[in-house]
This record gives structure tokens, sequence and C-alpha cells, in this order.
């Protein structure tokens, strides 16, 4: 049994510093680094893709909407054509310093609410995947368990990695729990550490209303600016190692996905 750790990383920019990124490289296997457009900036992004690679991390680009006021989390109105040009941008420049310092780019992931968009959304899903497949066409594309992301991506011949969340609260139809309502992220290591299990061992999470949601994850994300983020990802990893499971970058097989 194998699974994947990623995280949220990069997201520092100007002297404004965001995230434990140095502490969480010791225990995540994959780093999603902000592009830009909703965090991070081109010192940011040089420095950490070369801690990334320092620490044996894979790379991945994190592009988002060009929100740097709301962080990403608030939805965009903006047409397809514009959702592809902004991937393809902030793409372009996480793979120019990737290629710098002599690291793939192993995947993308799109940040926040465009995130959420793209995983209920045909429309916006097919734009990002066609992005991804046009600018780093042999990258992964991540994207949440059972989303139109990830069937977008595998109408196109990309490789995807379905994602599950550590610390977030799922609605009875398998998306997250929106962050303007209660309890929509989970705090304490307890928490955090059940719902890993359920998501390793049983494939499966539970709703903020009790139900049970089915799942296959083949990577699970930290978020960077989460609480305690890079001390509940130690005890994670910790915990899951200690019952046989490998903690490995996500791995590529003959199919569309991995």
């Amino acid at each position: 049994m194998r699974i994947d750790l990623n995280a949220d990383v990069g997201e520092s920019f100007g002297t404004f510093t965001i995230g434990e990124d140095e502490k969480l490289f010791l225990n995540i296997t994959s780093a999603n680094i902000a592009c830009g457009f909703h965090a991070g900036d081109f010192n940011v992004m040089q420095t950490t893709v070369k801690r990334a690679k320092k620490h044996g991390i894979a790379v991945g680009a994190h592009p988002g909407y060009p929100d740097l006021q709301g962080f990403g989390r608030r939805e965009l109105k903006m047409t397809p054509s514009e959702i592809y040009n902004s991937i393809v941008y902030q793409i372009g420049a996480l793979k120019q310093f990737c290629k710098i310092h002599g690291v793939p780019l192993q995947h993308v992931k799109p940040h926040g609410a465009l995130y959420n968009a793209a995983a209920e959304n045909q429309t916006v899903a097919e734009a990002v995947a066609k992005a991804v497949h046009d600018a780093a066409p042999d990258s992964i594309l991540f994207g949440l368990c059972n989303s139109e992301l990830v069937e977008a991506g595998k109408k196109l011949g990309l490789k995807t990695a379905s994602e599950a969340f550590a610390d977030r609260r799922y609605t009875d139809e398998g998306k997250l729990t929106s962050r303007l309502m209660p309890n929509a992220v989970l705090k304490t290591y307890e928490e955090i550490l059940d719902q890993v299990r359920e998501i390793v061992f049983r494939q499966r999470v539970k709703t903020a209303s009790g139900n049970w949601v089915s799942l296959k994850a083949d990577t699970i994300c930290f978020h960077g600016d989460g609480q305690n983020v890079a001390h509940h990802t130690a005890l994670v990893r910790e915990a899951l190692e200690k019952e046989g499971v490998q903690v490995l970058q996500v791995g590529i097989t003959d199919g569309s996905s991995i």
C-alpha cells in the first residue's frame, strides 16, 4: 500500500512569509508551488524549486485565479480562453525554473476556487486540462477524486492523480465544504489522522452530515497555510509508515492515470 503526500508551498511573496515550507519538505513527497497569481512571486518560485530539489521532493505547478488579495479562494468570472491562457502562463513560469534547476515538472494542480470550479464545472475543467495538455503534456494532472477535472484530463490522454484532503470537511456529494461554513477545516491531529486513515485504508471519507462517500486517492493534500500543518504532516506520515504504508511520490503506470 502506498500514498503520496502533497502540500501547497511557495506561497510567500515580497516581505510576507506564509507557511512552513522548510519543515513540510521533511515529510511531504510532492510540492505544489504557487505561480505568482494567487500567491508566490518570481523570487519565491525560484527558491522553492531549489529547496524542493535539495530535499528530493517532486515539483508541481499550482496555478490559481489572478487574485492575490483573496489568496485565490474567491471565484472569478473568467472565460474558458482566459482560464486556459492564465494557466499556460503560470505553468510556463514555473517550468522554466524547473529547467534551470534540472528537475522535471511532475504535476499540475489548480489552486483554491479554480480547483473547486474545475471539480464541478465541465467547461472550466476542460479549459484547465487543455492548458496542462498543451503546456506540460508529460505532467500529471492532480484533481479532486471523482471530479470533472480528472475526467477531462483522462479524455485528453493526460496522466491523472486523484486527490483527497487530510484537513478539509466533505459534502455528501464528495466535494469540499465551503470555507465559509463552520468546521470546514479540520484542525486537530486526531481529526486529521482519522480522516487520512479512512482515505488510505477504507477508501472513504465521512461527510459533514455524518454520511460516507467512497473515493480512491493517489495523493493526499495538506494545506501549507494550515495551523500546525508541518507538525501534523510529520505525525501522520509516521503513523502511516508504522502501519506499513509506503509514502512515495506519485507513481506512473501504463494507463492514462496513475
